[in-house]
């Protein structure tokens, strides 16, 4: 079988699956608005209010890998939350902390220095002159419903736009929203070694 490895850029208000079942009478956008390959799926998901890169293949058993909790993975984030988180909400974000009486795992989170040069957002973020946003980078091994939307808000501040940037060693560099690409030799290489941990493929 010939494995396929495809890398979106998911733009903001698409779904992340190929077809809607819910909303028939108004389709809603998917990845089949984008992509027109068979017979690939999305490695998890991102929502439908998220936005940033997206892994799609055919390839079953390293689908499951990247899914499954037990074999954790990085995922990072770009995270845009109202008002300017301080130092104890970051260490509260990087030590875990409780969402719907489940204890997150540790977190990497840092304030980044200056504003992501992200393509504007289509609708915008809604953006109030009176208070200040900032733009965290969330690095998690886990990946809940929602989760990184919750985790800002347990902490008092709610995010805005939530930008996915890199799925373990794949990153999204200059894809545009709404592109994508097929892996190269070496991106897939190393995403097999991260995965499978040298262990037979």
């Amino acid at each position: 079988m010939s494995y396929k490895y495809i890398l979106f850029n998911k733009p903001y208000n698409v779904l992340s699956q190929f077809t809607d079942n819910i909303d028939e009478s108004n389709q809603r956008q998917t990845l089949k608005d984008y992509i027109p390959v068979s017979s690939v799926y999305p490695v998890g998901r991102l929502d439908r209010d998220s936005e940033g890169v997206l892994l799609l293949t055919n390839h079953g058993q390293l689908q499951h890998r990247l899914t499954n909790p037990k074999f954790a993975h990085p995922r990072t984030y770009w995270v845009q939350v109202e008002r300017i988180p301080d130092d104890a909400a970051l260490r509260k974000l990087q030590q875990g902390v409780t969402i719907k009486n489940y204890q997150t795992r540790p977190a990497k989170v840092k304030l980044l220095s200056a504003q992501p040069k992200f393509p504007p957002r289509d609708p915008p973020i809604r953006f109030r002159k009176t208070v200040p946003t900032a733009w965290l980078e969330i690095t998690l091994t886990e990946g809940r419903n929602r989760q990184v939307r919750r985790m800002t808000a347990a902490v008092g501040f709610p995010t805005l736009r939530l930008v996915r940037v890199a799925i373990a060693s794949l990153h999204m560099n200059e894809l545009q929203p709404g592109e994508w690409r097929d892996l190269n030799q070496t991106e897939i290489e190393s995403l097999k070694q991260i995965v499978f941990e040298n262990t037979k493929k």
